[in-house]
């Protein structure tokens, strides 16, 4: 089995920049991610996912 920590693709929130294996710490960072290009949508990623989560606050409010 592979380790993700050493192996995954990571976006530093520390450092704005994306990492591969062993970087930050986990706490600071998102991931891990398949590959380097979706790692560096990992804000865009983060804010469709809340926008979506929202969404369906909001409909269950109704």
């Amino acid at each position: 089995m592979a380790d993700v920590q050493n192996d995954g693709w990571w976006y530093c929130l520390r450092h704005d920049t994306v990492e591969h294996g062993a970087g930050c710490p986990n706490k600071e960072r998102l991931g891990p991610y398949p590959d380097e290009a979706t790692a560096a949508r990992a804000l865009s990623i983060a804010a469709e996912r809340n926008d979506r989560w929202e969404s369906d606050d909001e409909d269950e409010r109704w």
